[in-house]
């Protein structure tokens, strides 16, 4: 992952391209989730998975085909678990304050109509698949999740074959929350969703 350098933008704007660096630089100005949503819709990121992290913009690389059949599998798994009242979404947008990522799975409550004109604000269940991003998904994603009110957070680690699940966020010290409870399951295991506590899911279900 690496983060786009770009100036904020203003009511008449019009974005230059957008370069992805190694390292962010010291100094950047910071957008707000309308901005950001603006101006991607224009069509000048296209080409480019970005997303919004506590008002900077990061950018993923392209998706290699384990990740790919990661997500394939969770989605099926989700989706057999969630039904009626629940919408499995799939690498589509979430605000959380600042913040707009684009969670591989996001489960919310709703309809397609209750999104037709804004995007979920929270999610039952988020599920990011790791494999060149698991240091971001275990600590930056892990905490902007807990601070934006996301009770379950799961992480597949693609190289490893673990499931890491993330609970109970609470008050960090310095403002922001984290989650206090990271469990590490591997394929003999089982766990079930907050939302969906009748229907445990193996772990070796969800890595192929």
């Amino acid at each position: 992952m690496s983060i786009l350098t770009a100036t904020a933008p203003s009511s008449t704007f019009t974005p230059p391209p957008v370069r992805a660096v190694s390292l962010p630089p010291r100094k950047k100005s910071k957008w707000s989730v309308e901005e950001f949503h603006r101006v991607r819709a224009t069509g000048v990121w296209d080409g480019l998975r970005t997303y919004l992290i506590r008002g900077e913009i990061w950018e993923q690389g392209e998706m290699n085909p384990p990740h790919a059949n990661f997500l394939d599998l969770a989605n099926e798994v989700l989706r057999q678990i969630f039904g009626a009242g629940y919408r499995v979404r799939v690498q589509t947008p979430i605000v959380l304050g600042n913040s707009s990522p684009f969670p591989d799975i996001a489960v919310v409550k709703g309809t397609l109509q209750d999104f037709q004109v804004k995007h979920p604000t929270t999610a039952e269940l988020i599920v990011e698949i790791a494999d060149s991003s698991l240091f971001e998904d275990t600590t930056t994603k892990a905490e902007v999740y807990a601070t934006g009110g996301i009770l379950d957070y799961w992480v597949i680690d693609v190289e490893n074959r673990l499931l890491i699940v993330f609970r109970d966020p609470a008050p960090l010290p310095d403002g922001g929350l984290a989650y206090r409870t990271r469990l590490e399951l591997g394929l003999a295991d089982t766990i079930a969703p907050l939302a969906a506590q009748s229907s445990p899911v193996r772990v070796a279900d969800l890595l192929p």
